[in-house]
């Protein structure tokens, strides 16, 4: 009998709603300054309300893993990018995912991974950087590592198994790899495109003096997840909120703010792509970046 189906029945419910006081709410992945939490808060606190429900903000800043957070079982809606989704990481219900205000979503739950370099750098593609020094995030994320991984496929060949002559791993976030291209530690990283547009919303200064080289293909988007004991109405209340959030009169300047169309649902199996990405890389014997 799968988890949900054991979920489902009253019993199981009541025993999950006796195990947890508080349901919590997190969006640490796309809080990228405090003002963008307080608008992801001010959000998280309208959808729980249109729900019929109280989500707890949990503040969990870096460097706290984000996989511990993720295993918590009074997750209620919190974001989870979907390559760890896809593999099990840990025991959630995917709800409903962002549709980022931008031309390469299409009103689509996608994103993409921005390759950046210094605006000074010498490079015009992404093969100029090759033999250079290049960084990932971690070996679970998609936009820092298994994206990246992907779009290097294509470049590699028997003769040239290794494209950089360095490679910066478990840089762990965003800020990080963005840090580490700003400084001249690394000359090229990937960053989570949607996370990009957001900190060039609210901390322009620290996107100033670095470019995009090559974009990789979309792929859907992290997304807000409950833990996988939470009960199925709760589940179901959560979800219609996200889907509707965009028709409710607040929406719209926390959207500005966040660079949001909307929410769409997505399930486990909307992740699934992911997984291939990560086969055809492990195929072709190519398991890290390189």
């Amino acid at each position: 009998m799968s988890s949900a189906a054991r979920a489902s029945s009253p019993a199981a419910e009541a025993r999950s709603a006796a195990s947890v006081s508080d349901w919590i709410a997190n969006a640490r992945m796309y809080a990228v300054t405090a003002e963008a939490e307080a608008a992801w808060r001010t959000l998280l606190a309208h959808v729980a309300s249109e729900a019929g429900t109280a989500l707890a903000y949990l503040p969990y800043p870096a460097p706290q893993p984000l996989e511990e957070l993720w295993r918590r079982k009074d997750l209620g809606a919190v974001f989870m990018c979907g390559f760890p989704i896809a593999l099990g990481l840990a025991p959630v219900v995917p709800l409903a995912a962002p549709v980022p205000r931008a031309p390469w979503a299409q009103g689509r739950a996608v994103y993409r991974t921005d390759l950046i370099v210094r605006e000074d750098a010498p490079f015009r593609s992404l093969e100029d950087t090759f033999g250079g020094r290049a960084g990932w995030t971690v070996a679970h994320s998609h936009s820092g590592f298994n994206a990246f991984r992907h779009h290097l496929l294509a470049y590699r060949s028997p003769a040239r198994p290794a494209l950089y002559g360095e490679m910066a791993g478990n840089l762990v976030t965003a800020r990080r790899v963005l840090d580490g291209v700003r400084e001249g530690r690394i000359d090229v990283g990937p960053l989570d495109a949607y996370w990009h547009l957001l900190i060039a919303r609210h901390a322009p200064a620290l996107t100033r003096g670095i470019r995009v080289l090559d974009s990789t293909e979309t792929a859907p988007i992290p997304a807000f997840v409950a833990a996988d004991g939470a009960p199925p109405a709760l589940v179901g209340r959560l979800r219609a909120a996200f889907a509707g959030a965009a028709s409710r009169p607040w929406f719209a300047p926390l959207a500005e703010q966040l660079l949001l169309e909307g929410f769409a649902e997505v399930t486990r199996e909307s992740y699934a792509p992911l997984l291939a990405w990560d086969r055809a890389a492990r195929a072709a014997g190519y398991e890290l970046p390189a």
